[in-house]
This record gives structure tokens, C-alpha cells and sequence, in this order.
């Protein structure tokens, strides 16, 4: 069935799920054959990639806030979603329309021909197809998964930014490190600069990059951050800011992002004002990142670096009470590693099923959880587990959603009443 004029972007997503029998597949090979026909992307748009398995999102976001702050028209690619596909898709901030996007699906639809496309080239796509309406002057695209073979890494970057380094999708991407980082890497282009704001970062960063002869700028060597009573001072390449207002997100793992985004901003050959980056820190905001609503934490951290940094920043800001999680992850995560971070902090948690092929029941969960000594309860599903968890809550404790995109995007809605 092909598409038709009328079709709605519920439609369109559901048509293009089931389009390719391959929910990822990685190749540049067919997204490249449709943007030639589209005419993308296009050279004249000042280009910065962001890749990393955590911090990528908070990076992405204050970069285009910094460069909006600037003067620049900017687009955002971003994903997953939270509540709405719109929100993958923003354009000086605001996200996308149905008409618009369903606009660009239709015409990535008539220029494919043949070619089975994937959900996120769609998207990618999509994107790229906005972008150069609008006549923007800056994108900022978010890797989806990995970096070398990933659809957004069909424009070649100004600027590469790659963030945080762990262990993830490790079925696409390598069992260690470097393996992953080698793949991160392939976001870089020859002679172009690239910034790593990975502290710890494995040595194929550094040698992709002397490979590329690309000029790598370095946390810890090149760039770096200091805190002190609620500011902070960067110094890095042109100079130093000092006194700097706190990003609006909240974690301590938010310096290390917001240095490496400064960085690559101040990288990309534009002019970028110091008000700019002021104004643009206290102003970040991003759903579902350490996110508190009442006694309610929303975080979508679903691997073991991100549950390090959830529970470090709950034992940092927690007060005398209990922390009540809810929890649901898919099959593929590193489930056990992400149970041994979060029995650091958790004193009780409520197990919720996830949906999809992917989505794990929560017997499943709980029995490979046992090893880490959490106290847990099995529940439907996450709105109920979410029920229960407030339901047990008392005065002073936080009640923690966690565990996947989809464990925050249940209740989301819910917990802002």
C-alpha cells in the first residue's frame, strides 16, 4: 500500500514501521541513494553531529539553545521522543507540525522509488527536508544509535561532538569500549574538528581522529570546567568564561555535558557571543532527564553509566525520606549493571512490563534483577507500578521513574497532573 494525500502522521508512522522488516538497519547506503534524489543535504548549512551513548540529548539541546541565543535560526534533530514524534524535529525551538512533517514524509515518499527506508531515515530525512526549507542557518543532529553507520551521519559535520562513551547496544556497536568509540568516531570528517567531552575517553578516539587528521580537542586537556557556590568557570580554546550561571537541568554530570556543547559551539566559526552562553545555560531544559515534578523524578537513563549518574546525583540530593523506584527496561539493556548502580540507593521498587518485542515482563525483570539485592514488586505495567509507588510514598520520599524511555513516557502525563 502506498501512501495517501490524506493520511495523518499517525498513519505515516505506522505505515513506515512496517515498511522495512528490519526496525534497525544500519548503512548509509540506501538513505544516501534518496537524499541525491532530494538534493540533500544541503553544504550550505553549518553542520554539528553529536554522538555518545549518555549526555547526547542535554548536549544537543544547549548547543542549539547557545547558537539560537546567538541569532542563528537553528535546527534540532533529536530521538527518541518522549510523548510526541514532533518533539525529534525543532526549528529555532519549536517542534515541527503534523502538516509539515507529513509534507516532507510525502516528499522522501515520491523520490525513494523502490528503496526500503527504515523509521529513523524517514525521520532523518524528514528532518534535513525542513531544515533546508526553513533556511536554517545552523542543524544540530543527534546521533540515534552509534555514529559511523547511523542515518544522521549522512551530512558531514562542521563540527563533531561526541560526548559520554559506555556500554550500550553493545549487540550493534562491540562488547567494550573501544569497539563503541570506534563506531562514535565515525561522526568526525577529515581535517574538521572534533571535541570529546568524554573524561576517561577510550584511546581509538584519538586515534581516529590523527587517522582523519582532524583536530581533536580534549576534556581535560584542551577544554575543562571547575564549579564553586552555584557557578561555574570553562576555559578551553579562544579563552575563559568565568562565574557562568548553573544549566537549568539538573545533575552533576550537566557541567561535563554543558563544557563539551560550549566547546562545540565555539568550534563551529560563527559568531558566538558570551551573552549568548549566559543566557542560554539557565534556560536549558529537557523532559526526562533527572526531571523533578513534586516528589516525582523522571529520568530516562537505561544503562549502567546512567544509573551510576542517576543514583550518585539521588544520594547526592536526597533528603531524610525513602527513594521508591518504578522500573521498566526492555530485553537488550545491560539489566544486571544497571540493578547493582541502582540497589545503591533504591530502598524499595516497583516493577512495571514494558510493551513491544523488545519490552520485558516484570517477572523477567525481577528474576534477573535478584543478584542485585533490590527489594522489588511486580506490577502490570508502569502506571500501575507508578500507582503503587505513590501510593506507598510518605512525606519526604521521592518516587524515581526510570529505566527507558518508555518507563517515563507512561507516566509522564500523569505525574504533572
Amino acid at each position: 500500500m502506498r501512501p495517501q494525500a490524506h493520511w495523518t502522521l499517525a498513519d505515516w508512522l505506522q505505515w513506515q514501521e512496517s515498511l522495512n522488516p528490519r526496525s534497525i538497519e544500519l548503512g548509509l547506503n540506501r538513505i544516501r541513494l534518496v537524499a541525491q534524489r532530494l538534493d540533500l543535504p544541503s553544504g550550505k548549512i553549518r553542520t554539528l553531529t553529536v554522538a555518545g551513548t549518555n549526555g547526547k540529548g542535554s548536549s544537543s539541546t544547549l548547543a542549539a539553545l547557545i547558537l539560537r541565543e546567538a541569532g542563528y535560526r537553528v535546527g534540532l534533530y533529536t530521538s527518541p521522543h518522549l510523548l510526541h514524534y514532533n518533539e525529534r524535529i525543532a526549528i529555532n525551538g519549536v517542534p515541527a507540525s503534523d502538516g509539515d512533517i507529513c509534507r516532507a514524509f510525502m516528499a522522501i515518499e515520491q523520490a525513494r522509488g523502490e528503496t526500503l527506508l527504515t523509521y529513523f531515515e524517514f525521520g532523518t530525512l524528514a528532518a534535513l527536508w525542513l531544515f533546508r526549507e526553513a533556511g536554517v542557518d545552523v542543524q544540530v543532529l543527534e546521533i540515534g544509535l552509534g555514529g559511523r553507520l547511523d542515518a544522521a551521519n549522512l551530512v558531514d559535520a562542521d563540527v563533531a561532538l561526541i560526548t559520554n562513551i559506555g556500554l550500550d547496544h553493545t549487540d550493534w556497536l562491540g562488547t567494550d569500549r573501544e569497539s563503541i568509540a570506534r563506531e562514535k568516531a565515525g561522526i568526525m570528517r577529515a581535517g574538521r574538528v572534533a571535541v570529546c567531552a568524554d573524561s576517561d575517553a577510550p584511546a581509538a578516539i584519538a586515534a581516529s581522529a590523527q587517522a582523519l587528521d582532524a583536530p581533536l580537542i580534549q576534556i581535560g586537556r584542551e577544554f575543562g570546567f571547575s564549579a564553586e557556590a552555584g557557578q561555574w568557570h570553562w576555559s578551553g580554546p579562544g579563552g575563559e568564561l568565568r562565574n557562568l550561571p548553573m544549566p537549568g537541568l539538573r545533575g552533576a554530570n550537566q557541567l561535563q555535558n554543558a563544557s563539551g556543547a560550549i566547546t562545540a559551539v565555539r568550534s563551529l566559526s560563527l559568531k558566538i557571543p558570551e551573552e549568548a552562553i549566559r543566557r542560554a545555560l539557565p534556560a536549558l531544559q529537557l523532559a526526562g532527564r533527572y526531571q523533578r515534578i513534586g516528589n516525582v523524578i523522571l529520568d530516562v537513563g537505561h544503562n549502567a553509566e546512567a544509573a551510576q549518574v542517576l543514583a550518585d546525583n539521588l544520594l547526592r540530593d536526597k533528603s531524610a525520606g525513602r527513594i521508591l523506584l518504578v522500573l521498566g527496561m526492555l530485553s537488550d539493556k545491560p539489566i544486571e549493571a544497571v540493578g547493582r548502580e541502582l540497589a545503591r540507593c533504591a530502598d524499595l521498587v516497583f516493577l512495571g512490563t514494558l510493551p513491544g518485542p523488545r519490552g520485558l515482563s516484570a517477572d523477567a525483570l525481577a528474576q534477573r534483577l535478584h543478584s542485585s539485592g533490590l527489594k522489588c514488586q511486580i506490577c502490570d505495567d508502569i502506571p500501575a507500578a507508578f500507582a503503587q509507588a505513590q501510593q506507598a510514598a510518605k512525606t519526604g520520599d521521592w518516587v524515581v521513574v526510570t529505566g527507558s524511555f518508555l518507563s517515563v513516557a507512561a507516566v509522564a502525563e500523569i505525574a504533572h497532573g
